[in-house]
């Protein structure tokens, strides 16, 4: 594909203080002689600062690394991920159209690109907030199809999940990024169907996803001052968030009491079908009351109130609620939960039966805190107050 630089050109193009700073730093890292070497960064960071990349921009940071105009176009136009011409002040929308995908329906998001965006690719929408372009293979293949918005992907999409997307990015909501029909992350359509003991003690989101939440730099531009810069090599440092510490699992011999098995008690959890720990009055030998002494099949909590049929014969559409896709919703119906005040109404036992008996999902309904999405819904509020309930 022939791409050239755009024909309305800015007069030029100046890096911010900060962003300045930053590219600087990534000079340095470089030894006498072998600057040029940082062209991608300094692109790509010129590209962010001002939507898309310019001439004048690419010149700048040719001059910046002392190579040849010629040298520093052959790289931006070589490598897609640069934009030759002026993108959405909102967002830009990479939809991939490789095999996959386009199995999948990657058709149906270009019909709604091209009519809520532009009928071309690389046009600016009327008001100026959005663009588009079909990509090659992002990577995504297993939550097919799938389309980059911003700096994130959003997997999982139909046609009118992606008219919902655009319109929620319009009105200056940012949804949360990762599957958008319920799954976690890659996991069969129909649950996990091995290492389901992984669900356990995971965040809400997927790591991908959780990320995009937690740093909140999913559409925005880096100018400067939103987003921390952190230049360790000229002794410059973002702010440290504390950093996550993982249990560390004690082996055997390791001052570690053992349990009747010979194993010490954390393995006896994950591989072990030792006998249940008693109160030590062996006559009595009543297990103590813990997750590990529960009887086979035995499960937490009190199992709600359900129903037949929905009421009135229509059931509400629970997959409104953040992290229930269809595969969930049937597996609710089931159980006999057809409406969002049923789930409003759940206590706490009453949850912990409902996560304990969700077959290849367990612990949905408190990672995905239903019950304050459902009350929310049941008063009558919109998909997006459920969703920051969600969010809490």
């Amino acid at each position: 594909m022939l791409r050239r630089l755009y024909k309305d050109q800015p007069a030029s193009f100046a890096f911010t203080p900060a962003n300045l700073e930053w590219a600087k730093g990534q000079i340095t890292k470089y030894p006498a002689g072998r600057q040029a070497s940082a062209i991608i960064p300094l692109l790509w960071r010129a590209q962010e600062q001002e939507g898309w990349l310019t001439r004048p921009a690419i010149e700048h940071v040719a001059d910046m690394l002392g190579m040849a105009y010629i040298r520093a176009l052959e790289v931006a136009t070589f490598y897609f991920m640069f934009q030759l011409s002026p993108v959405g002040s909102v967002a830009h929308v990479q939809i991939c159209g490789t095999t996959s995908c386009m199995i999948c329906g990657a058709e149906d998001l270009v019909a709604v690109a091209k009519e809520l965006i532009a009928p071309t690719p690389h046009t600016l929408s009327a008001d100026g907030k959005f663009s588009w372009e079909e990509v090659e293979c992002m990577g995504a293949c297993a939550n097919a199809p799938m389309a980059q918005i911003g700096k994130d992907y959003y997997e999982d999409l139909t046609g009118e999940k992606l008219r919902e997307l655009i319109g929620r990015f319009s009105k200056g909501e940012v949804p949360v990024p990762g599957p958008q029909n319920g799954r976690y992350a890659a996991e069969p359509i129909g649950g996990l169907t091995s290492l389901k003991e992984f669900e356990s003690g995971r965040k809400q989101f997927n790591a991908s996803a959780q990320l995009a939440v937690d740093i909140r730099d999913t559409v925005k531009r880096i100018d400067g001052t939103e987003v921390p810069l952190s230049t360790p090599w000229l002794g410059v440092a973002a702010p440290v968030k504390p950093a996550r510490v993982r249990p560390v699992e004690p082996k055997p011999s390791a001052d570690v009491p053992a349990d009747a098995t010979g194993a010490t008690v954390q393995e006896a959890k994950a591989s072990s079908r030792g006998k249940p720990k008693t109160d030590g009055n062996a006559a009595n030998a009543t297990p103590l009351a813990t997750p590990e002494a529960k009887a086979p099949g035995q499960a937490a909590g009190v199992k709600p109130a359900g129903l037949s049929a929905p009421k009135g014969g229509r059931a509400d559409d629970l997959k409104l609620i953040l992290g229930i896709g269809p595969k969930l919703e049937a597996l609710c119906h089931r159980l006999g939960f057809y409406h969002f005040d049923q789930i409003a109404n759940w206590t706490e036992g009453e949850i912990a039966w409902v996560d304990e008996n969700l077959e290849g999902f367990k612990g949905r309904v408190t990672r995905d805190r239903w019950v304050a999405q459902a009350k929310v819904l049941a008063a009558g509020g919109t998909v997006a107050e459920a969703e920051a309930a969600a969010k809490g």
